[in-house]
């Protein structure tokens, strides 16, 4: 089955070192141009952390990958050369570079650090730790897609210094990231992040931490209501598709949208959800069958659709 994707980035902006200076000095932030920092840092190079990277390869930067075994080294390694090879085939260049590494103390060489690692508090608590430990200059991003900002800043030295920077999948093409806005995050830091996305050649909007943002709240809620159809048998998962894509134009419907983010992932958000807000995201018993039988969507080859 042809994935539906975004279109691709129209520009690439040549990177600014000075894009990444610390929160403490990015006073008049607000007004800079589109740029990104000279090096960044991902913490995780799994499909997300991968794409994250390569955006900002595309836009001219060194990015280094933290990961912590050989194993996930060469496996990041490989979702990055394909993902690049993908690019060069369709005749869009990238001009930065990527290292994969296991050893953490280069961090210290970046401007920007973002973790992207599994939507587990604990687990990207403890990895924003050790960011703040091994690169303590410099700004940092999470890319949860439905945590709390806050809630993860208070592993952190320097709370002011992190902020939301959700991308979604596929990176590389996708046009939008949301910019979240932590209690404690610095003013100046959010001027400073929509220049970084303006550098990817994508598009930002701010939101301020709350359960779900904007995009997994309001993506998640359309989702569910798609599997309570299919539970109910209203229509089948590609009619419910075709209902939204050709009846309100969006690029792709609920359901494939599901198949690509994960089954596993919706339904980690629609569980954090309904603890937030309330039982109208209580996931339906159809996406916990499938879960729990192993149907995840694309990366497994079956969840709504057979991939």
């Amino acid at each position: 089955m042809s994935e539906q994707r975004a279109r691709e980035p129209d520009a690439v902006h040549t990177p600014n070192p000075t894009a990444g200076s610390s929160p403490d000095s990015a006073a008049g932030a607000d007004n800079a141009g589109p740029q990104v920092p000279e090096t960044v840092g991902v913490y995780g190079g799994g499909r997300m952390g991968a794409g994250i990277a390569h955006a900002f390869a595309s836009a001219g930067a060194r990015v280094i990958i933290i990961e912590n075994t050989e194993e996930t080294v060469a496996a990041a390694k490989e979702r990055i050369d394909a993902s690049v090879e993908k690019s060069k085939s369709k005749g869009l260049d990238v001009t930065g570079t990527v290292e994969v590494v296991r050893d953490p103390t280069l961090l210290d060489q970046a401007l920007l650090v973002i973790e992207a690692v599994p939507e587990n508090v604990e687990l990207k608590q403890t990895i924003l730790a050790a960011i703040a430990k091994y690169a303590p200059a410099a700004s940092i991003a999470t890319n949860t897609s439905a945590l709390s900002i806050d809630e993860l800043a208070a592993a952190l030295p320097r709370p002011h210094a992190l902020i939301g920077l959700h991308f979604f999948n596929p990176v590389p093409v996708s046009d939008l990231v949301e910019v979240v806005v932590g209690t404690h995050t610095q003013p100046e830091l959010v001027g400073v992040a929509k220049s970084w996305v303006a550098g990817l050649g994508k598009t930002a909007i701010t939101v301020k931490d709350s359960p779900g943002f904007a995009s997994s709240r309001l993506g998640v809620a359309l989702a569910l209501e798609a599997m309570r159809m299919v539970e109910e048998e209203v229509a089948s998962p590609e009619d419910i598709d075709k209902a939204m894509t050709l009846g309100y134009r969006h690029p792709a419907g609920p359901l494939q949208t599901t198949d690509i983010v994960g089954l596993d992932v919706r339904l980690g958000i629609a569980e954090h959800l309904e603890t937030e807000l309330g039982p109208r995201f209580a996931p339906p018993q159809l996406l916990k069958d499938k879960v729990a039988s192993g149907q995840l969507g694309r990366k497994s080859g079956q969840g709504f659709y057979t991939w």
